[in-house]
């Protein structure tokens, strides 16, 4: 995948959650019209996007019409989302992180993850979650800062 300004990495917190500002992300620069097509707009609103909705208890179609209104920042959208959906306790915050953050290590991920990095050409990285994969492919590396101690 190319590298795509303002696309944040998905370790990069909102509030206590990872990948929710990647999600916010996809959806404001898909309606600018400055997401790759190719590369992500079939996904949209499934896979992790789908598992950020279904944590927090919101319809996809929902938050992006919210997001779109364009008048929240991504705090306020958290916000937003968890009166829709039910505040979550740090408790389950904290495992939503921990699993998203690791996701495709150990896990039934891993075979996806394994065809990812041949196919972006990414075997002599560091990539041990999709967290990793995304960050790797689209031209930034994680390993230096280690946002995964951050979360």
């Amino acid at each position: 995948m190319p590298h795509v300004p303002g696309l944040r990495s998905p370790y990069v917190k909102v509030g206590r959650l990872v990948y929710f500002g990647r999600m916010l992300d996809k959806i404001r620069l898909h309606a600018a019209g400055q997401l790759p097509e190719a590369d992500y707009v079939a996904n949209l609103g499934k896979g992790f996007d789908g598992r950020c909705c279904s944590f927090l208890r919101v319809q996809y179609d929902e938050l992006k019409a919210r997001v779109l209104k364009g008048d929240l920042n991504d705090e306020q959208m958290l916000l937003w989302a968890e009166d829709r959906g039910g505040r979550r306790t740090d408790e389950e915050c904290e495992v939503w992180c921990g699993f998203m953050a690791k996701r495709g290590w150990r896990d039934a991920g891993a075979e996806v993850l394994a065809k990812r990095i041949k196919e972006s050409a990414l075997e002599g990285k560091p990539v041990l979650t999709m967290f990793d994969y995304l960050d790797f492919d689209e031209g930034r590396d994680p390993s230096g800062e280690q946002p995964w101690l951050k979360i």
